[in-house]
């Protein structure tokens, strides 16, 4: 399948921090969900794809585009939501959406104002008077409204009830339901991605941990727990562990709890231990 984002080799070097040589792709019509702790390079990723800042060595390509010799391009198919609102408190929603669409030839006003009236977001009202979660959802619908082709979202539920929540979850599904078009989803809520992503990729200090297809991930890992005295020196098969003094929990390859631990039963594992497990296997220095 043809992808929409492909990331190559991509290096930057600031304030001490190191974006090491990450690479991964996103095909059309997905959803991938991208996870890290605080400071493991997730926004640095993401400014870089958007061109915000420059890369120090790598590639972006987007509809087979290079981010930054076709910026406006690749910018004109692209809606991004960050996790800190860029409204000006002082305005309205209906004077942002004025001053944005003029920046782009498909915007779409019904779209705009579809997502407005289902949101429950005044038009008129300054935008002080909007809660973190309403602000969330106003630059999701201007993000929506210019039709792009690749959804970029920091950490965009990251202030909504339960409710509205399922509703954005329930947006992107359909957003990308056509086979066309994709979303790069950054959250702190793995719970959100075990209901809709289909790759996810994981980094940590700077270097792509795993990039994988959450079918893939299903089938092919398992998480085990058990007694210390059930691992018998093996800790290393494991993906990653954590050991207590008479328990331990692990993700690990099926085929590896099939061949060492067939005594123990395991249960399937979630986006949250896939995270937790691959970084704590992984304890770079």
């Amino acid at each position: 399948m043809e992808n929409i984002l492909e990331v190559n080799n991509l290096s930057k070097e600031f304030r001490g921090f190191r974006l090491d040589n990450i690479s991964f792709k996103l095909e059309k019509g997905s959803i991938m969900g991208f996870v890290g702790e605080n400071g493991a390079g997730k926004t640095t990723t993401i400014k870089l794809i958007l061109n915000t800042i420059g890369k120090s060595s790598g590639d972006i390509k987007i509809m087979g585009k290079d981010n930054v010799e076709d910026e406006i391009f690749v910018k004109s198919h692209i809606g991004y939501v960050p996790d800190e609102s860029y409204f000006m408190e002082g305005s309205t929603l209906i004077n942002h959406s004025k001053a944005i669409k003029t920046f782009y030839e498909d915007w779409n006003e019904n779209k705009f104002r579809k997502y407005s009236s289902l949101w429950k977001l005044p038009l008129d009202v300054k935008i002080s008077d909007f809660s973190k979660g309403m602000k969330t959802k106003a630059m999701l619908a201007l993000a929506l409204a210019h039709e792009p082709k690749l959804l970029i979202l920091d950490e965009p539920t990251a202030g909504l009830d339960p409710i509205a929540r399922i509703e954005v979850l329930d947006m992107l599904r359909e957003f990308v339901e056509e086979g066309e078009r994709s979303v790069f989803f950054s959250t702190h809520i793995t719970s959100d991605l075990d209901k809709i992503a289909d790759y996810i990729t994981v980094i940590h200090k700077g270097r792509i941990l795993q990039s994988i297809a959450m079918d893939n991930f299903e089938e092919n890992y398992i998480l085990l727990s058990g007694g210390i005295e059930e691992l018998k020196g093996l800790e290393e098969e494991f993906i990653g562990i954590r050991k207590g003094e008479v328990t331990f929990e692990g993700l690990i390859l099926r085929e590896k709890a099939n061949k060492y631990f067939s005594n123990i039963r395991g249960t399937k594992p979630n986006v949250e231990n896939l995270l937790t497990f691959s970084v704590w296997g992984n304890n770079y220095e």
